[in-house]
């Protein structure tokens, strides 16, 4: 596993390797930097994972289609529509993208093809669609912007909701206390850190 800190805002790209194959978490920009780094893993792409539909985590999407044809995007249902919305770029670092090919919609507990062993987990609130990616035997999520090392998403965007994102941490807070959590942006944490010390979980 490796992440990459991609773009103006730091986002955390995260490569998996799964039976030899990589899988794409989040390729918010910077679609050559993600390319070569699988070139340096001797690894080819099997799909890409969004978190959610954020201008800032979907920038080198349509790039990496272009360099790797027939590369299937997966991210929750209910984001589809914020991938293209006009509201959603920010140029010139990030303009509008197109709607990828092979777009699957997401939901709760979804299995991805290729992808043994993740849990898809609803976490709606920053965005209509977030889902968080969980891999028990790996004690790993990649929880986006649902949940921060110290803090949560931001529910001010349209379609964000305080109330929603404190339902979708509640699922989180279920979790082992032991599994590691790679966040969209800062660092890693783990969710036993975040129950302790992370004071949205200690409302």
């Amino acid at each position: 596993m490796t992440t990459l800190e991609v773009g103006a805002y730091a986002v955390n790209c995260t490569i998996l390797s799964v039976d030899g194959k990589a899988w794409i978490v989040d390729p918010g920009s910077e679609g050559l930097l993600i390319a070569a780094q699988l070139k340096k893993l001797a690894l080819e792409p099997d799909g890409i994972l969004l978190t959610h539909g954020h201008f800032d985590h979907i920038g080198a999407v349509n790039d990496l289609q272009r360099r790797f044809p027939g590369l299937p995007v997966y991210v929750g249902e209910k984001d589809i529509p914020v991938l293209t919305h006009p509201f959603n770029q920010m140029p010139p670092d990030y303009p509008a993208i197109t709607k990828p090919t092979n777009l699957v919609g997401l939901k709760e507990d979804d299995a991805i093809d290729g992808l043994p062993g993740v849990q898809v987990i609803a976490t709606p609130g920053h965005t209509p669609g977030g889902v968080c990616y969980h891999f028990p035997e790996r004690k790993l999520l990649l929880s986006g912007d649902t949940l921060f090392a110290g803090s949560v998403g931001r529910t001010d965007f349209p379609g964000g909701d305080m109330a929603t994102l404190m339902a979708s941490l509640a699922k989180l807070v279920k979790l082992p206390n032991d599994t590691v959590v790679i966040p969209g942006h800062g660092p890693q944490t783990t969710i036993g850190d975040e129950k302790s010390s992370n004071p949205f979980l200690l409302r």
